[in-house]
């Protein structure tokens, strides 16, 4: 535990630790006001956006602060996304539940915000919530209000009309909150309820995120009419020494192929995960498990942490995540913020900050023991010119350009291939950390089988790059897979965060292949690797790695000889966000 979880724990801070320039920077890292950073007049700023880093196909407003994605939904043939949103300036604050349509889950027409400070239920606050579809196609949007005693309470609003299906106004009905944390809950450790699933029972059930001291959990809430809500005696789940927990969800998942489930699906041919956000680490984690509603408990498999050190759903900069089912498609879909890495004066003098990773298909690895993530269908629309590699053999220390796309904007699809294994480095069993293997070794130390990757968002002569890279080790019983996203070469300016993340990869390597995508996007690179089981984002800013000024290449600086068995990389239109 480093010095500035300690402070966490004892003073009850939310904190993130940055390194500029020579030394550690502790900055607050998410509810943080800065009255003199905001405009003075809603709509009325003049700040000119920059558009050096803004994304090309990642989900974005046009200017301002997003954070985390509130209730993503499907209704009547329309996509719903809503977000923590600032209308007013580049850093948090007067947050309102912005709101976005569209068909095809890439492609966005933005629409008047759906939520916003009014009633004393909420007049400090719209916080982040869920939306729910009834049975009878009625949607209901659970939220977190910051009411006129600065508690966190829980709120409903519902459509003005729905007969218009793009649900463009909302009403918040006088008789909110519908839960309050009363005597028996931390009233400022209290929020996110999450979407609501419909037990056999007849009974709607959420659960919202909270602590008692250090103990993390998700207190579950019942109803019989959506509008009378009782705290069971017991959370669902909780887990010591984890701190507050933040956008828990909770959905099934089947044992059988990709597509996703309704919430409220009952039986025994599937898991349950549960995911909360760590407000202390800034770190998500979840579990899979066994849900038991006749006892309202939640209990994990044994096949994985449950803790901080636990399985991610993304190993970088990803966070305040939220899931929803399409029964349209009959998938489940994730959606996560990716929020930036560079400091405060540089998001108001670029007059934005926050992007939404691009959504993904969920589903349970068929080993039942962690889940697979994948780019929406949807994403391939934008592809235009592809630049393909097959057969490319790289020997130690050898670095292969791709040319003829434009690479910072790009989708690049690659498998790797290697003979043999003899060659891969011992595994020290002391290596349960993946980011620190990663920022000890890195990209350029020679090893065995690896490190070999690629090599994004390169300037011409390799001053700033961003390495997407495997490295193999051979452990006591098996061999272990390191996948690493390092931006510590990414840019030459000072006063970025600049990190390495890392994980780890449960793959079985009989085929000696590796297989890796990255959607490269300015200034983020998603990446996933051996066909989702890890997924690593990075938000990068690079100084000369710029617009056509940025490079791909395929590199191996290990012993091990290479092949790029075979490589696809598209230029990406794109998308339209309006």
């Amino acid at each position: 535990m480093n010095f500035f979880t300690l402070l966490a724990i004892l003073f009850g801070f939310s904190f993130c630790s940055l390194f500029i320039g020579n030394g550690p920077v502790v900055v607050q890292a998410l509810h943080k006001i800065y009255p003199e950073l905001q405009s003075l007049e809603n709509g009325n700023d003049t700040t000119e956006i920059k558009q050096l880093h803004r994304t090309g196909f990642h989900f974005q407003p046009h200017r301002h602060w997003m954070n985390g994605p509130n209730g993503p939904m499907y209704f009547k043939g329309i996509y719903h996304l809503f977000y923590q949103y600032n209308p007013e300036g580049a850093v948090w604050g007067n947050i309102v539940w912005a709101h976005s349509i569209s068909k095809d889950l890439i492609n966005w027409k933005s629409l008047k915000p759906a939520l916003s400070p009014s009633k004393p239920f909420d007049i400090n606050g719209c916080w982040s919530g869920s939306a729910t579809v009834l049975p009878d196609l009625k949607p209901v949007i659970l939220y977190t209000g910051i009411d006129s005693q600065n508690r966190q309470v829980q709120n409903y609003a519902i459509p003005a009309n729905l007969s218009d299906p793009h649900l463009t106004e909302w009403v918040k009905p006088d008789n909110n909150p519908i839960v309050d944390p009363g005597t028996e809950v931390n009233s400022s450790a209290f929020r996110d309820p999450s979407t609501a699933w419909l037990s056999l029972n007849g009974h709607w059930n959420t659960i919202i995120g909270s602590r008692s001291e250090q103990t993390g959990m998700a207190y579950l809430y019942r109803s019989r009419d959506f509008l009378n809500w009782t705290k069971v005696e017991q959370p669902l789940h909780s887990v010591p020494n984890t701190g507050m927990w933040e956008c828990p969800d909770f959905y099934p998942v089947s044992h059988f192929g990709r597509f996703g489930l309704d919430t409220s699906v009952m039986g025994n041919w599937f898991k349950h995960v549960l995911k909360v956000s760590l407000e202390m680490t800034r770190y998500e984690y979840y579990t899979l498990g066994k849900y038991y509603p006749m006892t309202d408990k939640y209990v994990p498999d044994n096949t994985s942490a449950d803790g901080w050190s636990g399985l991610r759903y993304d190993y970088g900069n990803f966070y305040a995540s939220k899931s929803f089912y399409d029964p349209m498609k009959k998938r489940r879909v994730l959606w996560g913020w990716a929020n930036e890495s560079d400091s405060v004066q540089d998001d108001v003098s670029k007059g934005w900050a926050g992007i939404q990773a691009i959504p993904r298909m969920v589903w349970l690895d068929p080993n039942g023991k962690q889940l697979l993530q994948w780019p929406v269908m949807e994403l391939n629309r934008l592809r235009r010119k592809i630049v393909m590699m097959l057969n490319q053999k790289l020997v130690k220390g050898q670095i292969v350009e791709i040319k003829g796309i434009t690479a910072a904007q790009a989708d690049v699809e690659v498998i790797f291939s290697f003979s043999s294994l003899d060659n891969a480095e011992a595994f020290d069993p002391s290596w349960v950390d993946a980011q620190a293997v990663c920022s000890q070794l890195g990209s350029t130390a020679q090893g065995g089988v690896g490190p070999f990757g690629l090599l994004t968002l390169a300037s011409e002569n390799l001053e700033e790059f961003t390495p997407v890279f495997f490295r193999i080790f051979k452990a006591e019983a098996n061999h272990v897979v390191l996948m690493c996203s390092d931006a510590r070469s990414s840019s030459l300016k000072d006063g970025l965060y600049k990190p390495t993340f890392a994980g780890f990869v449960d793959i079985d390597l009989s085929s000696k292949k590796l297989s890796l995508r990255s959607l490269i996007d300015h200034s983020v690179i998603e990446s996933f690797g051996g066909g989702g089981k890890t997924c690593i984002t990075s938000r990068v800013y690079p100084t000369k790695a710029v617009f056509g000024d940025a490079h791909l290449h395929v590199f191996n600086n290990g012993t091990e000889s290479i092949t790029v068995e075979y490589l696809s990389a598209w230029s990406m239109r794109s998308a339209w966000v309006n």
